[in-house]
């Protein structure tokens, strides 16, 4: 049997790439991996789950070809709200006119449509805004009335058939799990996915709600897209085990020049909770359909990559776009020069968070600056439910973090986590054993070479979750 090939990555900020009708082959999928891909994204807002089926088995057949675990993110689509249909399946709609909402399932017209959410209609208030077809148009309620809201239009345009409503101004009484989405949680959680993408959540009840249903068969990454789930943000990102933030529908709901304050916003509070956090959203837009990104999109990957969250994202660039190898490979060579730049370890530095007052947290910030002192090859931490890792992770260590587990699960979550590499391993029982099995793994990994140093942290009494509190540096042999 020959050698496997050693998938190792030149980078710490991770990579997922969403698939669909452009990267659903073995082929395109071994190229997005080797580009780059840590993390394979499924949009259940499309697809069977029979498409969905066949991408897992996919997904792990590559997984076991290459011996490096590989995360599978299941997006669901959350509470999509939209308008009804129209007698031509289209009007324009002037600036300054009228125009009623109701619940009347009868096709629209110039002067009204159905809306058939009678949640909106009950919880909007007068000089309320809705947004309507990703906020082209813009819509200010004038006054209410059983069943039905009239409205004057603020920024008209064409509307059609089925086109969404956000609202940004209001908290609606609707769980952000539907039926569909319920349907889909199961069947994803019975397939072994990794994580679920919680869409469209405004309050920490959504995640508790997610968590209880998932039961720790796979981490919840809560997406914030809501100025709601901003209002509430430390709260929910305290109850989610990631977060991501979806610029989409949060740039349909908030002004363009809230967006990057936001963004910020999130990373950062992720980062001090310790939980990982992605950019998502038109990263790299353009390369849907040409080979090469703009300039501004390559600014927004190093900006994401500066602001030192774990994860960018990848959407229609992969699923649905002319070039998906293009887009991964390019997304990883900006990355990459990134983090080759001193100005980024300066950033990451002076962003980095003060450890909490637990042994964890201390013993994760003494690996950091011990292996910054005797120039690590790498910090070696061994954990059963990945919190180790995420500690270790939480610090932005100049070393590689080799996280080394017996879980097969918890190493494909930490394929999204900044600077992580994973990898399965037997329980150790000893200090001693713990050592060797760290510097022989770290160079076998490519990390460690004769002769260099590691740090290794674990926890005493072995075997007892939550038990980080032990340093040792060890050399390499």
């Amino acid at each position: 049997m020959s050698a496997r090939v050693k998938v190792r990555r030149r980078r710490r900020t991770k990579i997922i790439a969403t698939l669909g009708p452009a990267s659903s082959t073995v082929e395109v999928l071994t190229r997005l991996f080797l580009g780059g891909a840590d993390v394979f994204r499924l949009n259940f807002s499309h697809g069977t789950h029979e498409d969905h089926a066949a991408r897992i088995v996919l997904i792990r057949e590559l997984e076991r070809q290459f011996d490096r675990p590989i995360g599978i993110l299941a997006d669901v689509q959350g509470p999509k709200l939209r308008v009804g249909r129209f007698q031509g399946g289209r009007v324009q709609l002037q600036t300054g006119q009228q125009f009623q909402l109701d619940l009347n399932a009868t096709p629209g017209n110039v002067r009204r449509v159905n809306l058939p959410h009678p949640e909106i209609i009950e919880a909007a208030s007068i000089g309320a805004t809705l947004l309507l077809d990703d906020g082209k148009l813009r819509l200010r309620v004038l006054h209410k009335r059983a069943g039905a809201l009239e409205t004057e239009v603020t920024v008209g345009g064409s509307l059609s058939d089925r086109k969404g409503v956000n609202v940004p101004d209001v908290v609606l009484p609707i769980p952000a799990l539907t039926v569909k989405d319920r349907e889909d949680l199961a069947f994803a959680l019975d397939h072994g996915v990794d994580f679920i993408g919680l869409s469209f959540v405004q309050r920490p009840e959504d995640v508790a709600e997610a968590k209880d249903i998932a039961a720790g068969r796979a981490w919840i990454m809560t997406k914030v897209e809501k100025p709601q789930a901003l209002d509430n943000l430390e709260a929910i990102i305290a109850l989610s085990d990631a977060v991501m933030v979806a610029r989409g529908d949060l740039g349909v709901e908030l002004p363009p020049e809230e967006v990057p304050l936001a963004q910020k916003r999130i990373v950062r509070a992720a980062r001090q909770a310790g939980k990982p956090v992605v950019v998502a959203t038109q990263m790299l837009e353009s390369m849907i359909t040409a080979p090469a990104p703009t300039r501004a999109e390559a600014s927004d990957v190093a900006t994401a990559v500066f602001e030192g969250a774990d994860a960018v994202m990848l959407s229609a660039e992969t699923a649905a776009g002319q070039f998906p190898y293009e887009a991964v490979n390019m997304m990883d060579r900006i990355v990459a020069r990134v983090e080759l730049d001193p100005g980024w370890r300066a950033m990451i530095e002076a962003s980095r968070p003060a450890p909490e007052r637990s042994v964890a947290d201390a013993i994760a910030a003494a690996a950091r600056q011990v292996a910054s002192t005797v120039g690590a090859a790498a910090i070696c931490t061994f954990t059963d439910s990945g919190s180790t890792a995420l500690r270790a992770a939480r610090e932005r260590p100049d070393a590689p973090v080799l996280s080394l587990t017996q879980s097969e699960a918890t190493a494909r979550r930490l394929a999204v986590v900044w600077g992580v590499h994973a990898i399965v391993s037997p329980d150790t029982r000893s200090m001693s054993e713990t050592v060797a099995r760290a510097t022989k793994l770290a160079q076998q990994e490519g990390f460690a070479p004769p002769g260099s140093e590691v740090v290794v942290i674990a926890g005493v009494p072995f075997g007892q979750p939550g038990t980080t509190n032990a340093l040792r540096v060890a050399r390499v042999k």
